[in-house]
């Protein structure tokens, strides 16, 4: 027995020390070996190097706004964030030149998030957002942990914690500050204050995460169709989220007049220059995907409206999460690694729901097994290449630069499947004659 309980206290330890030499392999990778890889390649191509920054364009766009009463989906405005994001403005008729033209392709209202740091140089801000970014990318893996019902530990909420800011998403929020974590922070935020019933703050933290609509839209619209199915108990988050949106939507209004047709514009206009194949694209036919995508939508509703009543915290509560995020990243036509963080919820929910995929069957643990190994390979082949440049110089390393990211969409694919297949094996998909349970209470039994 005393051996039983010395092993319990020394594996999280292990954990956390195995959680900070991944962290250790993935920063020293990325910033030894990916990023002079990508940097000497782009000069090679001619590609222009300018700030490089995903937040400049809405950093500068809302200056123009704010300050300047200029607009910011205007196409002086958009070569200006051209010049500051490349260098130079993009020449359509130099094949080096990228196709993103970068613009301010966001709802006018993030202009009123950024206001603090438009009086600052733009470095100034870029360094504050590099950190704070990473910050609110870490905070949001105990929100997603209480959303779920999933109670771990201090010392393995920090070990996850260290994990997910040792990720490639950590890595590209770090060097390019794309507003998708601040985003997937208000979402996490806001399942958490859901479950806790602090409906109000729910409410007014779902609407500020619709600055990514892109990211945010179907998670926001599962938490609107839960409040509406218990309408009695949860009629505070229809009312916050929809008087937050009210305001957000006027102040931006007032700010810039007619802003939501421009905005509506720039989003018409920007799959030509700005999307990338889905992930189901990416592995199957373009017709095929379409389908796949139109059928993930109408089983996604039919599984969220089986759920709707689930109660804050419970086993369907946690599975509604996972489907509404896996789907997002799985048809979202954006192949951008700084929006996988969504992916926490659905891999948190594979890890705590053990009993539903280890009983049963053969085809969901693989699956599972499979997501997880997706996401071990970039951390091992990271750690690998780190010990490596330790003993020669890192640019040999250069032709496998990109080994840690082969798995990252088949990561987003194989979470998918996972929890596809995870559901319908249950024995059964809800519990209406027995009381909700917390996942919580199944791995830390009294």
């Amino acid at each position: 027995m005393s051996r039983f309980l010395n092993t319990s206290r020394v594996l999280p330890w292990l954990g956390f020390a195995a959680s900070l030499l991944v962290s250790f392999g993935v920063w020293h990778w990325a910033e030894n070996i990916l990023v002079p890889t990508d940097t000497a390649q782009a000069l090679a191509k001619g590609v222009p190097i300018g700030n490089n920054s995903d937040l400049y364009p809405r950093w500068l766009g809302a200056r123009e706004a704010l300050l300047h009463h200029r607009d910011p989906y205007g196409a002086d405005v958009t070569r200006e964030i051209q010049t500051g994001f490349y260098g130079r403005p993009l020449n359509p008729l130099k094949p080096s030149d990228p196709p993103f033209q970068q613009s301010f392709v966001y709802p006018l209202y993030v202009v009123f998030l950024l206001a603090p740091t438009l009086t600052l140089p733009f470095r100034t801000a870029q360094e504050i957002f590099r950190w704070l970014l990473l910050f609110v990318m870490g905070c949001s893996v105990p929100f997603w942990m209480y959303a779920i019902g999933f109670r771990p530990r201090p010392l393995l909420t920090i070990t996850g914690i260290v994990l997910v800011l040792s990720s490639y998403p950590a890595v590209l929020e770090f060097h390019m500050q794309n507003l998708a974590a601040l985003a997937l922070f208000f979402l996490a935020a806001g399942a958490a204050a859901a479950v806790r019933d602090w409906l109000m703050l729910s409410g007014f933290l779902l609407a500020l995460a619709t600055i990514r609509p892109d990211i945010s839209g179907l998670v926001v619209l599962w938490f609107l169709l839960w409040s509406v199915a218990r309408w009695r108990e949860r009629k505070r988050l229809m009312f916050s989220f929809t008087a937050t949106m009210t305001a957000l939507v006027i102040a931006a209004q007032a700010s810039s007049p007619h802003w939501i047709g421009r905005f509506l514009a720039a989003v018409r206009e920007y799959p030509a220059y700005g999307a990338d194949p889905s992930v189901l694209q990416l592995f199957l036919p373009s017709f095929v995907a379409k389908l796949l995508t139109a059928a993930l939508l109408c089983i996604l509703f039919a599984v969220c409206w089986h759920w709707r009543k689930a109660a804050p915290g419970s086993e369907d509560f946690a599975w509604a999460l996972a489907w509404v995020s896996a789907v997002t990243i799985a048809i979202l036509p954006k192949l951008a690694g700084y929006n996988q963080p969504l992916l926490i919820p659905a891999l948190l929910v594979l890890l705590a729901q053990q009993d539903a995929i280890w009983n049963p069957g053969f085809v969901p643990r693989s699956l599972v097994k499979v997501a997880y190994g997706c996401q071990l390979w970039q951390w091992i082949t990271a750690i690998i290449l780190s010990l490596c440049s330790l003993l020669m110089p890192a640019a040999r390393l250069s032709p496998a630069a990109l080994v840690p990211e082969y798995t990252l969409f088949s990561l987003s694919a194989f979470t998918l499947v996972a929890v596809v297949a995870v559901t319908f094996s249950r024995w059964r998909v809800s519990y209406p004659t027995e009381p909700p349970r917390v996942i919580a209470q199944q791995i830390h039994p009294p």
